[in-house]
Order: C-alpha cells, then sequence, then structure tokens
C-alpha cells in the first residue's frame, strides 16, 4: 500500500488551488479511512439496516470521479462506470474484489481526473453530449460535496468497524 499525503490544502490559494487542493485533501482522506481494514471488514455492513459498506463507497466514488471528469466533462470513450443493473452507481461490492484492488482503481481514477482539471480552464464546458451546459468549476464543487458526504459515511462505518475515529 502506498503512503497516503494527506496535505491541507492553502487558505489563500486562487480559485484553481482552492477546489483541487480541497478535493485532494478529501481524496486522501477516504484512503485513509479505508486503509488498514481487511477485505472482510471493508465488505461488511457493520450500520444496519444500511447496504453501505465502506469498499462500496470508495468503489461508488471512483465511478463517480469517471463519470463526471472522464465521461461527461472529458468526453472521454472509456467503460461505463456502472452496469446496466445499476445505472446510477449504487455500492455494491462484486466478487472478485478486493479493497487493495477498489483502492487502486480509486487512485488510478482520481490521477486521470487531475490530468482532466489540469488540462482545462475552469470555464470549459462539458463535452460529452449534446446539452451538457457545466463547467469544469461546477464538475469540481460537485466532486467535492460528494465525496465528502460520502467521507462522511465512510467516517461512521469505520468507527462502527474498529473504533477508528478522527480525521
Amino acid at each position: 500500500m502506498p503512503e497516503i499525503a494527506r496535505i491541507r490544502p492553502a487558505e489563500d490559494a486562487d480559485e484553481r488551488g482552492t477546489l483541487t487542493g480541497l478535493l485532494d485533501f478529501l481524496r486522501a482522506t477516504v484512503e485513509l479511512k479505508a486503509t488498514g481494514l481487511t477485505d472482510e471488514q471493508a465488505f461488511a455492513r457493520p450500520v444496519h439496516p444500511s447496504a453501505l459498506t465502506p469498499g462500496g463507497i470508495v468503489k461508488h466514488l471512483t465511478g463517480v470521479e469517471r463519470f463526471w471528469f472522464a465521461i461527461d466533462f472529458a468526453g472521454q470513450d472509456i467503460a461505463w462506470p456502472w452496469t446496466e443493473e445499476d445505472p446510477h452507481g449504487s455500492f455494491p461490492i462484486e466478487p472478485g474484489d478486493t479493497l487493495d484492488s477498489i483502492l487502486t482503481a480509486y487512485r488510478t481514477e482520481c490521477a486521470r481526473s487531475r490530468e482532466i482539471v489540469a488540462a482545462n480552464s475552469l470555464d470549459d464546458r462539458a463535452r460529452s453530449a449534446e446539452g451538457l451546459t457545466f463547467t469544469l468549476r461546477y464538475a469540481l464543487a460537485h466532486i467535492i460535496e460528494e465525496t465528502a458526504r460520502h467521507l462522511g459515511h465512510l467516517d461512521l462505518l469505520r468507527e462502527s468497524t474498529d473504533g477508528l475515529t478522527g480525521e
């Protein structure tokens, strides 16, 4: 498992630095919350009746990164992150999934997202389909919100699993 660098974003950065710094801080926190769990813990449902699992949350966030940045914003012709049976990307764990493979996929997708963000202006618009009008700025703000919301779920699941709390 690679070392996870969690760097607090600069409080006086420009707009791009603020948005990307906050998102990278949240992404690293997602990894830290999941790291150290066994596959059994990562795929367990410790808060009943919820079907959420730590591994499922990280897998969902991987799909969200791909969908918003690579597919919808950049218009890349790459694999859709979800199945026909689950077109909106709930939180399923599939046979063969391991926490390590899920975290590796998350890191890879976040790296692709960073490349897309770096290569575009915050005012650039989504280019995957007719009628999409959101800007890269909006996509960044949305992914910050999505990641932060699910990180809150991950906090609760991790604490319920092994008592780990904190940032």
